[in-house]
């Protein structure tokens, strides 16, 4: 699997901090938000157009930049309710939200995993499970993703009397031997010590260029100190030993096995030589979420 892509994933909201793999461009102030502050009033855009009362009479026509009441599902831009040019809207009494027709079916706006709006507050653990979850559920499905487009490169290029598993396993061979010729580690450590990884940084943690590598580890180091070198040889600021919250500590996610690694974890037994870990910054305590099946 080719490395790159995860740098452009993943940034944090301005008015409450969450971390979004989808986020929002404010076409006004030029801020990211999250879905739940996209428009100019929930977070009280200070380049908001003003409207001018003493125009004519004639409403202008309605946009996502001036009215209010677009479908709840983050992703949608629909502009809803019964003013001219509005699309049919539709209550959710689950999660008390009003989506377009087309989002109006619980799974259709993932109202299974939606906290009713009204509804008592979370408290602070759980909504860290719950955003954190959200974003690696993303990443891992981006992963998923990204392999099958990768496989079904490399069929177009190859003859077609090779099966579908052929092609797999010559890849993974290719893949596997351009790791380990290009990955750097510790020259002195023993072939049969060393486990060889695809490592990234997300945008949001990185000052380098090109946030990604290619190392070899001693399998027995602690995830921990595989942090601590990763985030040196990609210039990404760690401030894990100086305390604080969640916040701003760094963690690693395991691709393959979709899920944070602990920080005393043993790298080797954790990771398999030709798998990915991606460094990300506020996802919070991995013994709070587990993606595993």
């Amino acid at each position: 699997m080719e490395v790159g892509d995860v740098e452009a994933i993943g940034k944090h909201c301005k008015t409450c901090g969450q971390l979004d793999f989808l986020p929002f461009q404010c076409i006004q102030c030029g801020g990211i938000f999250c879905g739940d502050h996209r428009s100019l009033d929930s977070h009280a855009c200070p380049k908001a157009p003003k409207h001018n009362r003493t125009a004519a009479a004639t409403p202008a026509k309605p946009s996502i930049y001036s009215y209010e009441r677009q479908c709840a599902d983050p992703k949608c831009k629909t502009l809803i309710g019964s003013g001219v040019g509005m699309k049919p809207q539709s209550h959710c009494d689950t999660c008390n939200r009003t989506y377009c027709y087309p989002h109006r079916m619980p799974e259709d706006h993932n109202c299974a995993n939606l906290t009713p709006i009204g509804a008592r507050p979370q408290n602070a653990l759980q909504i860290q499970r719950d955003r954190a979850g959200t974003a690696l559920a993303r990443l891992k499905a981006w992963a998923d993703n990204k392999k099958e487009q990768d496989l079904r490169s490399k069929m177009k290029s190859t003859s077609l009397f090779s099966s579908k598993k052929t092609v797999a396993a010559n890849a993974e061979r290719d893949r596997l031997a351009a790791l380990k010729k290009g990955a750097k580690g510790t020259a002195s450590l023993a072939q049969e010590k060393r486990v060889y990884l695809f490592v990234e940084a997300s945008a949001d943690t990185t000052k380098a260029k090109h946030p990604s590598g290619t190392f070899f580890y001693d399998k027995t180091w602690n995830v921990g100190r595989v942090l601590d070198a990763a985030a040196k040889a990609l210039q990404v600021e760690n401030v894990n030993n100086r305390g604080g919250g969640e916040e701003e500590k760094l963690r690693v996610f395991h691709v393959e096995a979709g899920r944070l690694l602990r920080f005393q974890e043993k790298i080797g037994e954790a990771c398999v030589t030709g798998n990915m870990i991606v460094l990300l910054r506020g996802v919070g305590d991995p013994d709070l979420i587990d993606l595993r099946d």
